[in-house]
């Protein structure tokens, strides 16, 4: 979501940060000090180190899971049919911030413009986008016809507006998401960033290349697009189960 801080403290290590301001660099001066004046080599230096966590009763951090949880299809469906349910603009937003992939700050920042629906297929071009990856996205030909009848002739503007007619916080749209997954009784903790997962890991069990994906989502590197992949895994464990139990 928020684009990781360049001005991270330095005694951060693995994650955690220094909140006790460990001078970090003085410990290492000294224990090189120490090292120099007993002579110690690679492998000893490497015991020591070794000898020192075990005294201390340290243990190494468990690998942070490289998986991201989303919703299924259903529960996707789920969601945006209560969001209707709520008023025909919640859904609709909640529908295209679904089918765009847009991360939440690229969604409210849609403009009119942004619109190409006489295109085969329809697109959406999302701009304000993190790291400057803009791009354009394609939409459901019956997504792109309810986004004409919501616009009734406009031209101009947000693409979704607020009663204000200024454009939606994220907060805001956070909020509509989440009361919506609510009232569709989804007990995950749903957001913005989970439906841009489940989207994501839905085109890959269908069968969608990686690097299609990756465009879709407009990631610089494949290997961020990699971590959906790996939670589309699921679906094929399950489909495998289902296959086989069947009888």
């Amino acid at each position: 979501m928020d684009a990781p801080r360049s001005d991270r403290n330095p005694t951060e290590v693995r994650g955690q940060i220094g909140e006790a301001n460990f001078p970090l660099h003085e410990i290492a001066r000294e224990t090189a000090r120490l090292w120099r004046r007993h002579h110690l080599d690679y492998d000893q230096t490497k015991h020591v180190v070794e000898q020192a966590r075990r005294s201390l009763g340290l243990q190494a951090p468990r690998e942070r899971r490289r998986t991201v949880d989303r919703l299924d299809r259903h529960e996707v469906e789920r969601l945006i049919e209560h969001a209707y349910r709520h008023s025909a603009p919640y859904g609709l937003m909640v529908k295209t911030l679904f089918y765009t992939g847009a991360r939440v700050s690229e969604f409210v920042n849609l403009r009119v413009e942004d619109l190409h629906l006489a295109l085969d297929p329809p697109q959406v071009y999302i701009a304000h986008a993190k790291g400057g990856s803009d791009g354009y996205v394609p939409i459901l030909p019956g997504l792109a016809q309810e986004l004409r009848t919501h616009l009734a002739g406009r031209t101009r503007g947000y693409l979704f507006e607020s009663n204000r007619q200024d454009k939606y916080t994220p907060r805001a749209v956070q909020r509509l998401v989440k009361t919506a997954a609510g009232r569709a009784g989804i007990e995950k903790q749903v957001t913005p960033h989970r439906l841009r997962a489940s989207v994501a890991t839905i085109l890959l069990d269908a069968g969608m290349p990686l690097d299609q994906v990756q465009k879709f989502l407009r990631h610089k590197r494949i290997t961020t697009t990699q971590i959906y992949a790996q939670t589309s895994l699921r679906g094929v464990g399950e489909n495998y189960l289902k296959a086989f139990e069947r009888r």
